[in-house]
Formats: C-alpha cells, structure tokens, sequence
C-alpha cells in the first residue's frame, strides 16, 4: 500500500530481460503492489499514459535503446519518480547521469528485492512529504534576491525576464532552503534534512540537486555566483533576500 495512503502502489518496471522482469513483478504484487512491465521505450510510454504508475524502475541498458534517453524524456514531461538499474558496478558514470537527469534513485546489479521494496517506498515516502519548512515559507508570500522573484505562495520562481522558470519538487525544496538562511553556509546534512533527501541514495544527491539548480538561477552554471560551494563546509547562498 502506499506509505501515505490506503491506495495501492502501481509500479512501472522497465527491462529487457524477460526473467527479470517477472521475477520483480511477481515479488512486487505478492506485497500489495500493483506492477506492470515493459521492455522498451515504445511500450513504457503507452504504459504511462494507459495506466499513471506512481513509480518506475527503469533499467538504463535496454538493449539498442538508451535507458538515459528514456530517462530524459520522462522527466521532460514529468515528475515521476524514478528509480534506475544498472548491470554493472563500473557503470558509475550513467548512474551520476541519471542522477542529474532527475532519478530518484539507482541500485546495482544484482540487488536484492527486499532492498528493492525498501527503496520504492522511501522514494514514495520523500515525494508524499511536504518539508515543514516549505509550508511555513509557502505562506509568507514572496521573497526576492537581485533581479528575481519567489512566489511561495504560487509556488513560482520568477527570472529577471519575468519569465516563469520551471523546478523540480527537489530544486524548488532546496532554493527555499537557501532563501530561508541566506548568505549563511549550509552543510550537506542540513540541506538534506531541508529537502527529504534520503541519506541512502548518498551525499552526493545533494550535489546533484545543487548542480540542476544552478543551470536554472546561474548565468554560467560553471562559474556560479549565486551558489557558492564551501569546501569542507557545503554550500552558501550569496545574494540578500527580501521578503514581502
């Protein structure tokens, strides 16, 4: 069942080894979990749009096709948690990329499925948890630092063109983080805190996160003035904030 609710869990399992694929469905329904599969990208979108799963486990090597690809295109259209496969341990590489392209999660080859299990259900669990800290700031209107504009309210970031830039659940916990403590440096554990980032994906999530927010807020994400890093220390917000 889902962590926060009496619904079941449905879940997307993408892979191209016919074994596996029954095997991991198999264990998901007999713990309550609604899991469908596909072997491809052509049969995952239609499973998408037929059935809404609440997560995917999307294996990144698919035969001819991309998994990073498969990657890239949900996350153009959606929020939709996902949980990479890798096959090999030296893939470090492509899970760090899917990382930054938005993955929730990754396991290597050969994972366990009771780890598996555990792992659906925390990302479920961060993504259902609205931070005390973003409904406190939610309804404190809106905050500006330079030329930009927050509306916590709307839950809008605003660029100095005035148009709407698009975040994340994660970007958009994490640029409040900063705003509530501005010009202060902020450590990797209190920005996971900040963010229900979960401790097990590791700390370099937080780096991730940090590395797609920049490409929204910094002119040149390569040399950021907006968010420094504190070697040792974590991360510093430099500009003021005022707050309406």
């Amino acid at each position: 069942m889902n962590p926060d609710t009496d619904v079941a869990i449905s879940v997307l399992v993408v892979d191209d080894d016919d074994a596996m694929r029954q095997i991991i469905v198999e264990f998901l329904e007999n713990n309550d979990i609604r899991a469908r599969s596909a072997s491809d990208g052509r049969t995952m979108a239609d499973a998408i749009a037929a059935h809404k799963p609440d997560l995917i486990i999307l294996d990144l090597r698919l035969g001819l096709e991309d998994g990073l690809d498969l990657l890239r295109n949900v996350r153009s259209r959606s929020d939709l948690p996902v949980i990479i496969t890798t096959g090999h341990r030296r893939d470090e590489i492509d899970r760090v990329v899917g990382l930054e392209l938005g993955a929730d999660d990754y396991l290597t080859k050969p994972f366990g499925l009771r780890e598996l299990l555990a792992r659906i259900r925390v990302v479920l669990r961060r993504r259902n948890v609205q931070p005390e800290a973003s409904q406190r700031e939610r309804q404190r209107g809106r905050a500006r630092f330079g030329h930009w504009l927050l509306d916590r309210e709307r839950r809008r970031l605003i660029n100095p063109a005035g148009i709407i830039v698009d975040l994340t659940k994660g970007e958009y916990a994490l640029l409040l983080a900063f705003v509530d403590r501005p010009q202060r440096i902020l450590s990797r554990e209190h920005l996971l805190k900040a963010t229900r980032i979960h401790e097990d994906v590791f700390d370099r999530s937080i780096d991730v996160q940090v590395l797609r927010l920049r490409r929204k807020l910094e002119a040149d994400p390569r040399a950021p003035r907006l968010i420094l890093t504190e070697r040792g220390g974590g991360y510093i917000f430099t500009l003021p904030v005022v707050t309406d």
